[in-house]
């Protein structure tokens, strides 16, 4: 069983961040967390403006040099201007960096703009009911978290801080994925740093005050930040699911799925299992997302246990999700994963529960993506045959008759199948005779008509045919000493 199992196993320690902080990690991000992940870009970002004005100031030396060997001035020449309008482009850049998300929460002394997210984001989507239904959702998410901050110390300008920032996002639509990412992770950063400070001892607090804020700002900003047109996403999402079409003949045999949908308890949970996969879709907030993954991830665990009556193990829930995955064929599963990546509350992906399934969730991605014969222990041939779809496996036939009743059903659904594909076949060779018939009528009508122009051509009729209408008696003389005709006579009596 070991053996079946080693293209699918996966040690548990590879879902943690690879530098070792205990934190989940996470493939988006390399396998480091997202903690691990902006202290990695923040280096590298301090390492390139240390090589940029490394650049500069050899480049800047060597115009210096060369502009005194060319004046043969030995005295130093003063600074040249494009470099001093370059170092303090770099000094303005640096300066900005530091007070980009700091600036939220300073109050404005300008009027925000009257207009908001909605109106802008109402463009890019010309259906007035699309419209609506977007307007009705942020106006809901408004009101209700007003209400959750009602009760909360300095609420309302939590609120500003939060409206602000949304409406400034509305004017950054042009930027890339991981700048839009960026500048909301600095954000709940920043936020939360204020919030843990402000109620310390409370940690409770500053977490349901930051899921409020997350379902506030990317209910509003979902339309902007979702499957974005600077991503390649929507790609993603059309690779993935063709393949998983394309692996439609996998079982769950051959992933070592101790799972027997046999038992109507386990049936209901892969059934729920699925559904809550798929719903995922239809969620516009991170958490509400996460949490359609973990309630998959739960009845998965439940199928196990009902299955083995015993409790599940990681090495039996990892192939299972596969499982599902494959049966499910979530809509823009790639986007959703991606989604959540780059806006959820980091925290929440680093520990606990929905971090841990999330993890899970990209390894079986990452699995279906990489999926080959070896891992499912048969031949490179067998495998690319069944991909095509030229062939199907040899479905597994009933070891014991106390199975009779599953196994039957089985049975008949394999033999079902290997009949529509023969039948397929079969289809496919009368459709060909069919058109190679149509085609030898059509050159045998080509033929006839040639052989009939071909004849008439020979043989032309007569053109001058006689009209004249010739009387039988024409040439009897004796027609002049003829009786004249007898008239008829009215007999009056």
């Amino acid at each position: 069983m070991m053996n079946q199992r080693r293209g699918i196993h996966m040690d548990q320690s590879e879902l943690l961040c690879k530098k070792g902080c205990g934190f989940y990690g996470n493939t988006a991000w390399q396998g480091l967390c997202s903690k691990c992940w902006r202290e990695e870009n923040q280096r590298e970002k301090q390492r390139q403006i240390q090589e940029d004005w490394a650049l500069a100031e050899r480049l800047q030396r060597e115009e210096e040099e060369a502009y005194a060997s060319r004046h043969q001035r030995t005295q130093s020449q003063p600074a040249i201007t494009p470099f001093n309008k370059f170092e303090e482009r770099k000094t303005k850049e640096k300066s900005s960096k530091v007070n980009t998300v700091t600036k939220f929460f300073t109050p404005s002394t300008k009027t925000p703009p009257k207009k908001g997210i909605l109106s802008l984001t109402s463009t890019h989507y010309p259906s007035s009911s699309a419209s609506r239904q977007t307007s009705l959702d942020n106006d809901r998410a408004t009101r209700e978290f007003i209400e959750f901050l009602k009760p909360v110390k300095s609420g309302k300008e939590i609120f500003k801080q939060c409206r602000a920032f949304t409406e400034s996002m509305a004017y950054k639509r042009d930027m890339g994925a991981d700048e839009l990412s960026e500048n909301v992770q600095d954000f709940y950063q920043n936020l939360s740093e204020r919030l843990q400070n402000q109620f310390k001892g409370s940690s409770e607090l500053v977490e349901r005050v930051m899921d409020e804020v997350e379902k506030y700002m990317m209910t509003r900003l979902y339309t902007d930040v979702f499957c974005p047109d600077t991503t390649d996403d929507e790609n993603k999402d059309l690779v993935i699911q063709k393949r998983i079409r394309d692996l439609h003949w996998v079982t769950i045999e051959m992933l070592c799925v101790p799972v027997d949908e046999e038992i109507p308890e386990v049936s209901d949970s892969v059934v729920k299992a699925i559904t809550d996969i798929i719903e995922m879709d239809s969620k516009q907030v991170p958490k509400s997302k996460l949490a359609c993954i973990t309630r998959c991830s739960k009845h998965i665990f439940n199928a196990i246990k009902v299955s083995k009556k015993e409790a599940a193990s990681a090495d039996d829930f990892l192939p299972t999700l596969i499982y599902i995955v494959l049966k499910a064929n979530p809509p823009r599963l790639q986007s959703n994963i991606q989604y959540i990546t780059r806006f959820c509350n980091p925290s929440r992906l680093m520990s606990g529960e929905d971090g841990y399934y999330f993890t899970n969730l990209c390894c079986a991605v990452a699995f279906i993506e990489k999926l080959d014969g070896q891992s499912l222990n048969m031949t490179t041939e067998e495998f690319e045959l069944y991909m095509s779809g030229q062939t199907s496996p040899n479905w597994p036939q009933p070891a014991a008759a106390s199975s009779s009743s599953g196994s039957a059903a089985r049975s008949q659904v394999h033999s079902s199948l290997d009949l529509l594909t023969g039948l397929n076949e079969r289809q496919e060779r009368v459709i060909e005779k069919a058109r190679q018939l149509e085609n030898d009528l059509i050159d045998w009508t080509d033929e006839v008509e040639q052989k009939v122009q071909s004849e008439m051509e020979s043989f032309p009729l007569d053109g001058a045919a006689s009209t004249a209408s010739s009387a039988i008696d024409s040439d009897n003389v004796e027609n002049e000493r003829l009786p004249p005709p007898l008239q008829p006579q009215v007999f009056a009596g």
